[in-house]
């Protein structure tokens, strides 16, 4: 596969038994880091399609690694963490991580979620080029082959999951959109975080598009029943 895959983890003995699995099922473009600086470096460098990343490094955490990555690159972000409570999951996604495994774990589980996210960027990439160049709704533009987002004219600074929820809320204004289906139509798959990942994502595409984020007139929650992106503010 000609996919680019970074692994960083101070722990050598678990990027050998991920890097060996991923082998296994035909991945070969396949780096590593140690650290969190090393991992930055090697990010702008190889720039991979997904990044799977220990939270606990030896100099940056994970955290901060993601959010630095952030700032050049959208690749797929697959956190590796002991830490299982629900408050670390959703700072993990919040900082614009796209998933998060939680150790001990199955080698094998993380290579399906690998591939998953992969799956889940082949599905969007290749529509966005084929499809309209600009989307307009409201005071938002969004351009398909650029992927980037602008209000007003002046553009917008998204993650990679928050492009592609923006965009699907785009191409489906004024239409209730459910949880479930947002996380089918991005992440590609449901999930038991499903709830939490949907609503930290919504919430930080509303500070980034709504004159006021705590009450939001253009991307509205519709209780009980999902999301839906007005056309028209009133």
């Amino acid at each position: 596969m000609n996919s680019k895959i970074l692994l960083v983890d101070d722990d050598k003995d678990i990027v050998e038994l991920i890097q060996e699995v991923l082998q296994r099922d035909g991945f070969t473009n396949i780096q590593t880091a140690a650290t969190g600086l090393e991992a930055l470096q090697v990010c702008r460098e190889f720039q991979p399609d997904a990044v799977v990343l220990d939270i606990m490094l030896p100099d940056l955490d994970g955290l901060e690694v993601c959010k630095k990555i952030r700032e050049f690159s959208y690749c797929s972000i697959l956190f590796l963490s002991s830490k299982n409570d629900d408050i670390d999951k959703i700072l993990g996604l919040s900082c614009g991580g796209d998933d998060y495994i939680t150790k001990p774990f199955s080698p094998r589980e993380v290579v399906f979620r690998i591939k998953a996210q992969l799956r889940r960027q082949q599905y969007h990439t290749i529509p966005s080029i084929i499809g309209r160049e600009i989307l307009t709704v409201g005071p938002l533009s969004l351009d398909r082959e650029s992927c980037r987002v602008y209000k007003e004219g002046l553009e917008i600074s998204l993650t990679g999951r928050e492009y592609l929820l923006l965009a699907y809320l785009m191409e489906n204004t004024d239409k209730v959109i459910s949880k479930e289906r947002l996380y089918e139509q991005v992440w590609g798959e449901c999930s038991s975080i499903c709830d939490n990942t949907i609503m930290v994502h919504i919430r930080h595409i509303r500070e980034k598009i709504e004159d006021a984020p705590s009450n939001p007139q253009q991307l509205v929650t519709i209780k009980g029943l999902g999301y839906k992106l007005k056309k028209r503010i009133e």
